[in-house]
Order: structure tokens, then sequence, then C-alpha cells
């Protein structure tokens, strides 16, 4: 385990009441327990009954149980490097972790995911999560893997989804979701279930606590206040902070200027990173830093290395925490094109394991390739003229013939306009009506 002391509980705490509720329950605790409380809440944003979680983590007879679940959507960008980070320092803990893989989640959040690819991205997920965590060193064999659709169709699920739903309001549910389905003008039915199901899914895994992002807490006081009323637990829930994408917003699957894909090659991971958002001196929603602090130091620590960074025309820069980094960055001691050179660095020696993975398997090049299938661009609208629309007239009469009329010759065409103007000057009123081809006939009253 990391050596990580009753000092570093201390450390973390800043103004936030969880951390000084964190900082009293451990007061009176042992080296090893403080070690292991600092090992599962650092870095995070936000614990929801942060005593509750030193209370489980004191037990020597039983393992703190937790799940992190992701919706099967758009594919995984650099960004889960934040929850993989975490499930490692769970792990080290001694925690028992289980990742679901929401697949009826993806389907139900305004069917980002189309039902008849939802077995293919499944299964994507699964290989790609695995190859990360195999790319920070983790070991898979503590880590349990859950497909959604394998416990969630159940009758004891649908049951307690029935039960949920005769308690909750229209209101409720749309408010608990409010950050993570997706808000359109007229929502769907699937997107108000999503909610309950999330909270279902802590009772029907087993796990004492739910490990997301912050941008789930009002699914997490949702899951606290329903699932006490169907005769269940309430559970601890820990929150990661929202990490920048390039663009300074959330990094985003559906946001392609947002994110370098897990399988980007080296050379993208550098193009994407020139343009990233990483403005001199500014900390504050710099996605470049976020990263840093939340991927690449914890990381070079479990290797037990510093942050060296290349500087043009200096001395390389050496920072063993991510306060070091963060101090000369404020202070303008640092140039972003500099920053971003290092980090794509080691940000390519991340990806390297997992784009050799799926390179060098055949199968795995099949499997991305139908889980996320080009896009079909819609053919583009050709004027039709007066032989398209003859060979449209043909294809619809079904004898699969083109009839092209054929022009009169000049000589007879003269002849016809000479006979006109002989019976319009003898007073003969000459109608015309159009007909169905576009062309024009000419008949006596």
């Amino acid at each position: 385990m990391t050596a990580l002391h009753k000092d570093d509980v201390d450390a973390e705490v800043a103004s936030e009441p969880w951390r000084e509720k964190l900082r009293t329950a451990t007061a009176a605790l042992d080296e090893e327990t403080c070690s292991r409380v600092a090992l599962v809440t650092r870095n995070l944003q936000e614990v929801l009954g942060a005593d509750n979680v030193v209370e489980a983590l004191k037990r020597r007879d039983q393992h703190l149980r937790l799940y992190w679940g992701t919706a099967t959507t758009g594919r995984p960008h650099i960004a889960y490097f934040v929850p993989m980070m975490k499930i490692a320092d769970f792990l080290k803990a001694g925690c028992h972790v289980t990742v679901l893989l929401a697949d009826l989640h993806a389907y139900l959040d305004n069917m980002k995911a189309p039902w008849e690819l939802l077995e293919k991205r499944t299964e994507y997920y699964e290989h790609v999560i695995k190859a990360m965590l195999k790319s920070i060193n983790v070991p898979l064999d503590k880590l349990q893997f859950v497909k959604g659709t394998t416990y969630q169709l159940s009758e004891k699920y649908t049951k307690d989804v029935y039960r949920l739903s005769s308690l909750v309001t229209e209101r409720e549910a749309k408010k608990a979701g409010a950050e993570v389905v997706k808000q359109v003008d007229t929502p769907l039915l699937s997107g108000l279930l999503y909610p309950g199901l999330q909270a279902l899914d802590e009772e029907h895994l087993g796990v004492d606590a739910q490990f997301g992002g912050v941008d789930q807490r009002k699914i997490f006081t949702f899951a606290e206040k329903f699932l006490p009323q169907l005769g269940y637990k309430k559970r601890m829930h820990l929150m990661n902070p929202m990490v920048p994408g390039l663009t300074g917003a959330k990094m985003s699957s559906s946001e392609e200027d947002t994110k370098i894909d897990l399988l980007d090659s080296e050379a993208d991971v550098k193009k994407k990173l020139k343009k990233a958002f990483c403005e001199p001196g500014v900390v504050e929603g710099n996605g470049v830093l976020a990263f840093s602090k939340h991927v690449i130091f914890p990381h070079l620590r479990e290797k037990g290395e510093s942050f060296v960074i290349a500087q043009k025309d200096q001395e390389p820069l050496t920072c063993a925490t991510y306060e070091d980094l963060e101090k000369v960055y404020a202070a303008n001691g640092l140039h972003p094109g500099d920053l971003k050179g290092a980090v794509g660095d080691v940000i390519n020696r991340l990806l390297e394991p997992i784009r050799q993975e799926f390179s060098q398997s055949e199968e795995l090049t099949a499997l991305v390739l139908k889980a996320y299938p080009a896009p079909v661009k819609p053919a583009a609208k050709v004027k039709e003229g007066k032989q398209g629309k003859n060979a449209a007239n043909a294809a619809a009469a079904g004898d699969g013939s083109v009839v092209v009329k054929e022009k009169k010759p000049k000589q007879q065409q003269k002849q016809q306009q000479q006979s006109k103007e002989e019976k319009i000057s003898k007073g003969t009123s000459i109608s015309t009506e159009v007909a169905a081809n576009g062309l024009s006939t000419d008949k006596e009253n």
C-alpha cells in the first residue's frame, strides 16, 4: 500500500464540511486505517457519509464494497483515466470494486446507444476499460465486471422499479437526472426512469457505496431519500470532480474537439493538445492542468517518478507534486506550450499499450467498427432535368425504360408557328393547356 499517514488526511482538509467530519472521525485511529482513508478520499470533491466511510474502513473482518457505473454510449476518452486512478486507490485500500457496464442506462438516456448496438458497445467498453487499468498497473483479478441487463431485467428488480415509481413524482425524477440525462424539450419517459434505476443498482449489486462524478450528486441524494422508503439501507457516495475538456468545458464523448480518444494516434494527441485551452497563468477551467492533477501525478507517484517538463531555451522543470506545478504555472513561470508537450508525452505513454492491444488484434479492430460504425451520409440531391423526370416517370410506371421525347425538326416547328399566326389573324382564339411533362399543346375552341 502507498505510504500515506495521518497528516495526509489533514492535508486534504480544506473548507468542505465533509473533510472536517473526516478529520474528526480519524482523530483517534491507527496509522494503517488513516492510510486507507487517505487513499479512498484523496482528490475527491465530495463524500456523502464520510464518517460512515471511516467506520467501514476500520473493520478488519469486512471490506468496503463499492461500485462505479458507466453507461455504454460514446467511445471512452482520456478523462476516463480519472475514475480509473480512483479505482486503483480503492483497490490499494482493500476495497471490493464492481464496474457496472450500464447498457440499459445507455439506451434509456434518450437512446444515446441504439438497441442494436448495445451488445457491441458494452463489449468494447469492457475491453478498453480493462486495457486502461492494465496501462496503469491495476490488477484485474481484484475487479468484478457486471453488465446491467444481467440483473436489471429480473423479476425482483422489475418489481422494485414499480415500487419506486409509486413513490417518485415526475418533478423529482426529472430533477435527479438533470445533470446526467440528456435534456430535451419533450423528454421521454425512459429518461425519467434513469435515476431510479441507478438508485436501485446500489441494492441489487449488494454494495456499501457508489462512486461517480460530482455531476451525479442529485441522483445520489435521490437514492439516499428513496431507498430507505423501500426498506433498503442508505449508501455512501464518493464523488470525483468533473475534469474540464480541451476547450475548457466538460470533456464529452459526443464532442470531438473536447476529447482525446483512447485509440488516437500519437500525432493526433499532440495535435489536439496544441489546440487545448491553456491560458498562461490561468488555473481555473484549465483542462491540461486538471488532467495533470488527477491522472499524471497519481500515476507518476506510484512509479516513484517526478513530472519533468522540457522547456525551450531553459533547464527542464521538475515537479514532485501537483501543487509545485500549479504554483509555477500560476506565476507565469511555465509556458503553456511546454506544459502541453510534457502532458502529451505522458498521455501517449499511457495510451500506447491500449493502442497496441487493439491494433494487434483483428477481433478488437473489427469490434470497434461494429460498435461505432461510420455514420451514413445522406445522398447529395441532384437537380432533376427533363431527362431525369422522364426516367423517374418510366421507373414509376414499372417498365424500367427511359423515354426521351424527340425534338421536332426546325422546319416542322416553323410551319406550325406560321399556322398559328394565320389562325390568329383570322380571329381564331388559341387556348394553351400545360401538360404534365411541361410541354404545351394547342387546342381550338
